[in-house]
């Protein structure tokens, strides 16, 4: 009962914590619109694969994190020049409708098919340092209430819940983009347009946090 318990919390805050927008669920959305949800879900499995990494690392060696903060940074900033490249792909996809599909969705001719789009969410989640402070402080409130224990078993519980409950939350992304494509009928251009929209906000916003030191480094 206690795993199953650390399990389903983990589950659960994951998947809420996936839900907002963000770099990997948006991401996650044009792969499924302009390649398919078969690529998406390998993105995400990419993606995924970091976050626990980084889960599994703030567990068992939480004071070697904090000490870590010139990394994140650096991090941080190669995280707002990737945003800031698919926002341009994004916008010259919209622009420019007829040329096929945005240059982020296209790997080198040596890396294709499932392999690129698992490495590339497997790269856009490790350069990602939002989510270290995040599970930093969800894994201290459980460790002070009793949920969480220091045992093996404790964590690998949890981090499978992690794991479902963040491929659950891009799966809604990812779903839902082929439903508002499909169904409602609503043009690639226009898509990719306010995908490039959310990928520029979105790097704006964590460049202010950084020079306002209100970003996720400061938070460790």
């Amino acid at each position: 009962m206690p795993l199953l318990r650390i399990f389903c919390t983990g589950l659960f805050v994951s998947f809420l914590g996936t839900l907002p927008l963000g770099t990997l669920n948006v991401f996650a959305m044009q792969v499924s619109i302009d390649v398919g949800v078969g690529s998406a879900l390998w993105f995400s499995a990419g993606a995924l694969l970091a976050e626990i990494g980084y889960v599994r690392l703030s567990l068992v060696a939480m004071n070697w994190v904090r000490q870590q903060k010139k990394l994140f940074r650096a991090l941080e900033w190669v995280t707002i020049v990737l945003l800031l490249l698919l926002a341009l792909s994004s916008f010259r996809s919209a622009f420019s409708p007829y040329q096929g599909r945005s240059m982020a969705m296209t790997g080198p001719s040596f890396l294709t098919g499932w392999a690129y789009y698992f490495l590339l969410g497997l790269l856009l989640s490790a350069v990602n340092p939002v989510q270290i402070p995040f599970w930093f402080g969800w894994s201290t409130v459980f460790f002070t209430r009793g949920i969480l224990l220091p045992r093996r078993e404790y964590y690998n519980s949890y981090i499978a819940g992690i794991g479902l409950g963040t491929f659950a939350g891009n799966g809604v992304f990812i779903f839902g983009g082929r439903f508002f494509v499909d169904t409602l009928s609503m043009h690639h251009s226009l898509v990719n347009g306010l995908i490039g929209t959310v990928f520029l906000l979105t790097a704006i916003l964590q460049m202010r946090k950084i020079l306002l030191h209100k970003d996720a480094v400061e938070n460790l």
